[in-house]
């Protein structure tokens, strides 16, 4: 029995056909996409690279910045280190320049109020001057190292008054130290005399009650005592010297004569001119002593002491009346000066007869 073979009819034919072609439709849009996707991932990839690149150049330059803010951050430490050190530094100079400068005269330069130039002014102020009594015989009896140590002593006591009541302290002259109110600073000539004196009067104070101090600190036989003279009138006040070195104090007749009186005033007294008296006359007891002559002023200078507290008060007999003032220190009156006292009062009462009989002859 042969087998036959069907031949594939047209219509099968064409249903194969169709389908070879829809294959072959398929393959060629699965070829075209694959060649998109394709050129899509290369698209993205080289995308990728640049964002990479763009990213590793951020990270580049945050590190960079990072690194830069840490060394700025080093950097400011360090300086504020050395400006700290700095200040430090000029703080310690600065402390130690103020302790050659009256407080006032540091304050006012290193506050921009004044310049340190040379300039002067006039102006009223009271001058005030003081020594210690004997310091060269006491110096020629006691080692260097003593010396030293007594007027440092010394000197840091009175200074301390000084600052206390508002005093500029212009100098140190071995022993002696020279003191004006007025100047930087003033509260006015009156309470700038008044506070003056009673610096003086605190500074003798302290001086009695370091009496036995002196002996027990550094051996002396005898207490120390000082001199005070004071003035009050005009000045000059200023800076002077040179350029590279400069003096902040006063000049004139005025101190020359406050330096005057402080000669001539009695250990452990305070001797003022008239001006200085009737600046603190209605404040601080004071007894008229004898006219004096200084040279540079043509007239005579009235002279007052300030009484003190103590038993020196209780010695002083005093008789003042319209046409007469008088007083007497009973303790340290001497019989010459008593003679001439007696003298005196029979030449007076002697000129007053005589006086009173040539008017009954006329």
């Amino acid at each position: 029995m042969e087998d036959t073979k069907t031949e594939p009819t047209e219509l099968e034919m064409k249903k194969e056909l169709k389908k070879l072609r829809l294959q072959a439709s398929l393959h060629k849009n699965l070829s075209a996409e694959m060649t998109r996707q394709k050129a899509r991932a290369e698209e993205a990839h080289e995308l990728a690279q640049v964002k990479t690149e763009e990213l590793d150049k951020l990270l580049k330059k945050q590190k960079l910045e990072s690194l830069l803010r840490k060394n700025l951050a080093d950097e400011m430490g360090r300086q504020k280190e050395i400006a700290e050190e700095a200040k430090s530094r000029i703080e310690s100079i600065s402390n130690q320049l103020s302790k050659y400068l009256a407080p006032q005269i540091y304050k006012s330069i290193f506050s921009g109020e004044q310049q340190a130039d040379l300039t002067s002014k006039r102006k009223k102020l009271t001058v005030f001057f003081s020594d210690l009594v004997g310091f060269t015989s006491i110096s020629d009896s006691l080692e260097s190292e003593e010396i030293t140590a007594m007027l440092n002593y010394y000197l840091t006591e009175m200074a301390n008054i000084a600052l206390e009541f508002g005093g500029t302290i212009d100098k140190y002259v071995g022993d002696a130290i020279l003191i004006f109110f007025g100047d930087p600073e003033s509260q006015g000539v009156q309470e700038d005399a008044l506070r003056c004196t009673k610096m003086a009067i605190a500074m003798q104070n302290r001086m009695t009650a370091l009496t036995d101090e002196w002996a027990q600190k550094f051996g002396l036989r005898e207490p120390l005592q000082i001199r005070i003279g004071m003035n009050t009138g005009y000045c000059t006040v200023g800076n002077f010297g040179s350029e590279d070195r400069l003096d902040y104090t006063v000049i004139g007749g005025q101190v020359n004569l406050a330096a005057r009186l402080e000669s001539i005033t009695k250990p452990g007294s305070i001797l003022i001119s008239f001006d200085t008296f009737s600046q603190v006359s209605d404040s601080i007891e004071c007894i008229e002593r004898e006219t004096v002559t200084v040279k540079g002023i043509r007239e005579e200078v009235r002279t007052f002491e300030i009484v003190l507290d103590g038993p020196k008060i209780n010695d002083r007999i005093c008789l003042e009346t319209e046409n007469l003032k008088c007083s007497v220190d009973i303790e340290l009156l001497e019989s010459g000066e008593l003679d001439k006292l007696t003298s005196f009062i029979e030449d007076a009462k002697q000129k007053l007869q005589k006086d009173s009989a040539n008017q009954k002859e006329k």
